[in-house]
């Protein structure tokens, strides 16, 4: 099965990338993976609290991503799978991308104005070295107001 995967947090690029997957998985009966990262805390004085600090942040991240999916099954009629990582979210999206054959695109939100975001930098500028295409979202981009799918 063609999967997409989307990495998510709280930002309208997020949203947008994700609104984008759901519409490739459903037009091909394909399935939408969401990865949400959370960074790896750098407070290490006391190994309790950096800890309680990452679990914190792990268990925000897994409540968005599981609110995120309700709201794509809802629209589209697709259950997502979820995964939570920590760590470097190029690091880890690149080991994702090596273990998991099944992803047929990668699918990254850009910010609006500036700099597009980390994980869109360094991956248009890596993706000739990835095994699947690679889609760059803008945050306000609609397929309703497109005249054209893609």
């Amino acid at each position: 099965m063609r999967t997409f995967l989307v990495v998510t947090d709280e930002s309208e690029e997020a949203r947008a990338a994700l609104r984008f997957a759901a519409r490739r998985a459903v037009a091909v009966d394909g399935a939408v993976h969401i990865l949400a990262l959370v960074p790896q805390q750098n407070f290490s004085a006391f190994g309790a609290v950096q800890a309680t600090i990452e679990q914190e942040a792990r268990d925000r991240a897994e409540m968005l991503a599981h609110g995120v999916a309700g709201n794509l099954l809802a629209e589209s009629g697709i259950m997502p799978t979820i995964s939570v990582k920590i760590g470097n979210g190029q690091g880890i999206l690149s080991e994702f991308l090596e273990s998991h054959d099944e992803v047929a695109a990668l699918i990254l939100g850009a910010a609006e104005g500036g700099t597009p975001g980390p994980l869109v930098t360094h991956f248009s500028s890596h993706a000739g070295q990835l095994s699947c295409p690679l889609y760059i979202i803008p945050s306000n981009y609609d397929e309703k107001d497109a005249d054209h799918g893609i």
